[in-house]
């Protein structure tokens, strides 16, 4: 008797043990995972996915092939947001997981990064191909990754859209052209989370990354709150630099005049390839932001299930 009690006991840990090793492997964002998107969006193939080009064209069927894998729905008829950029067309790649709240799922949180680039540059040691990978694979990558995370776990109270901008190199056209198409839809927006060069960490600061207009809104404060760390701070630089003005975050601020900010671990003081062809996956630390998206979810996940809009404008 006492022997069937005990074998029984042991079947339960052991079931219980992989119960909870599959619930690690689908909270956890693995390193090759990122690794992966990173290895081919910044891939020579794709020739510096400059608006337009075949790489770019790529790059979002790439994006449209994991959402359409993971069930994350277009929010429009299609996956793609189609603008004009002079002679050639543009498109944003867009897909977002519906709030399980019937009242709560009428708010969006927007994640976002741009996922262009400027294409080939003036050749230096044989290499004209501005790969791109700090800027902004890494970003493209933290909005699939997360994307996929949201798509499995389906906790969220709150509509997420993920949105992946093309010819912010030119000027913000891409997020310019959807935050007005989304106002005039009248979209209830919450915040706008935006993704933008998180591939290198900082040295000798008491944070990780920066959020870019760190004096307009609390979401600093509130991320740190929600990760019980100290993980967003302030960056001088960037403020001297204008950066709140000078990525997708920014035309959803002017249109929707809500907390719309970009996460960031580069204001260039520790990344010498800007717009460079040496701007390529061997100079990432991968484990860093594989450590850096796996510690924003739980923001996230908190901004889309609390059941009043914590994240206010000051």
């Amino acid at each position: 008797m006492n022997k069937i009690f005990y074998a029984f006991i042991l079947l339960v840990i052991l079931g219980c043990k992989s119960t909870m090793d599959h619930s690690i492997k689908t909270i956890e964002v693995s390193e090759n995972e990122v690794k992966s998107s990173l290895e081919y969006l910044a891939s020579d193939g794709l020739e510096g996915r400059n608006t337009g080009s075949k790489g770019i064209e790529k790059a979002a069927v790439f994006i449209e092939n994991i959402f359409k894998e993971n069930n994350i729905k277009p929010y429009f008829e299609t996956y793609r947001d189609s603008f004009n950029v002079k002679e050639v067309i543009g498109y944003n790649v867009i897909g977002y997981i519906e709030g399980n709240d019937p009242n709560l799922k009428n708010e969006f949180v927007i994640l976002g990064a741009h996922y262009d680039h400027i294409g080939t540059v003036k050749m230096v040691n044989g290499d004209v191909i501005a790969n791109g990978a700090n800027d902004n694979a890494t970003g493209t990558s933290a909005v699939i990754a997360m994307a996929k995370y949201f798509a499995d776990k389906k906790n969220n109270k709150r509509s997420i859209m993920f949105t992946l901008f093309s010819a912010e190199e030119k000027g913000l056209l891409g997020s310019k052209h959807l935050s007005k198409r989304l106002k005039g839809d009248n979209l209830n927006l919450y915040t706008m989370v935006n993704f933008e060069m998180i591939g290198v960490p900082f040295k000798d600061r008491g944070y990780e990354v920066f959020v870019s207009g760190y004096d307009m809104s609390n979401m600093a404060k509130k991320i740190n709150a929600y990760t019980e760390s100290n993980l967003i701070g302030k960056s001088e630089i960037a403020l001297k630099y204008s950066l709140f003005k000078r990525s997708d975050n920014y035309p959803f601020y002017t249109e929707f005049n809500v907390p719309c900010q970009t996460i960031s671990s580069c204001d260039m003081t520790n990344f010498d390839f800007y717009h460079h062809v040496d701007d390529e996956i061997d100079k990432l630390d991968f484990k860093f932001m594989q450590r850096l998206i796996n510690k924003i979810i739980p923001a996230i996940e908190k901004m889309s299930n609390t059941p009043t809009k914590e994240i206010k404008l000051n």
